[in-house]
This record gives C-alpha cells, sequence and structure tokens, in this order.
C-alpha cells in the first residue's frame, strides 16, 4: 500500500483533490474522497466539475443514485460503493480503513499537522508500506520523503 502525505500550503483542500483525481482518473483508477464536513464535500464536488471545463471529472455523493457507478465518489465514510482503489483523506483525519485501498493520500494543513505527524509515525516500518511526503514548492508539488 502506498500511502502519501501532501502538505497544504497556497493551493486550497479542492484543488488539491482536483489535481489528484486527475492523475487517478487518468490511469484508469476510481478513487473515493473523504471528509467529515459535508460543506468541504461540496466545495470539492463544485471544484472537480470546473477545474477543467473541456474535461470535467464527474463525480457523485454516496448517499445519491447511481454512487457505485461514480469513478470519483464523495463520502464521509471509507465504503468505496465505486470499488476505488484509490482514497483522498480530505479533511485531514486519518482513518484506519486506508489498508482496504491501494494508496491513500492525507492532505493536511496547519490544523491538522500534529495528527499526520503521529500518522507518519505510526506507520514507520509498516510491512508492504510506502510513504511519501509532498508539499509545495513555488507553486510545484515536490516529494521530499
Amino acid at each position: 500500500m502506498k500511502v502519501d502525505f501532501w502538505q497544504i500550503g497556497r493551493d486550497p483542500v479542492e484543488r488539491v483533490v482536483a489535481l489528484i483525481a486527475q492523475k487517478v482518473c487518468g490511469a484508469g483508477e476510481r478513487l473515493l474522497v473523504v471528509s467529515s464536513d459535508p460543506q468541504q464535500l461540496d466545495v470539492i464536488s463544485t471544484a472537480l466539475w470546473e477545474t477543467a471545463p473541456e474535461a470535467f471529472l464527474a463525480n457523485g455523493t454516496a448517499d445519491a443514485p447511481g454512487a457505485e457507478r461514480q469513478p470519483i465518489l464523495l463520502s464521509g465514510t471509507c465504503d468505496a460503493l465505486n470499488k476505488a482503489s484509490h482514497i483522498i483523506f480530505a479533511d485531514g483525519e486519518w482513518r484506519a480503513e486506508a489498508e482496504r485501498f491501494d494508496r491513500s493520500f492525507l492532505l493536511f494543513g496547519q490544523a491538522t499537522l500534529e495528527g499526520a505527524r503521529a500518522c507518519w509515525r505510526s506507520l514507520d516500518g509498516g510491512e508492504g508500506l510506502e510513504r511519501s511526503f509532498f508539499r509545495q514548492d513555488g507553486g510545484k508539488w515536490v516529494k521530499v520523503a
């Protein structure tokens, strides 16, 4: 399993989710975006639809009809009704259910920094686990560790 830690700085969470979603969907994979904040999920949904008007990122919510057909599913839980192989924790809160996915992305900012650090340490030495850390450098995302 791969776990990517993305430290949010200049760009808002919804823009970072859209960036990751483009790469995941471009590789033919499905994505689950999790947040305990319904308003954040609404903002993310709008950003996904509007990021690239010529190639919008179709998405839907877990509580809507057809959730299982969505390439990008937005939810308050880790239930991948769309059979997603990738998960983004947009609210900065790590969940143990991440182990069910091939790749997890933990997006964190200043408010969730300590939780992200604790998660990084707790995953250290995990068998079959690959951790990476990304941050922005002059507007470009750079892998630091």
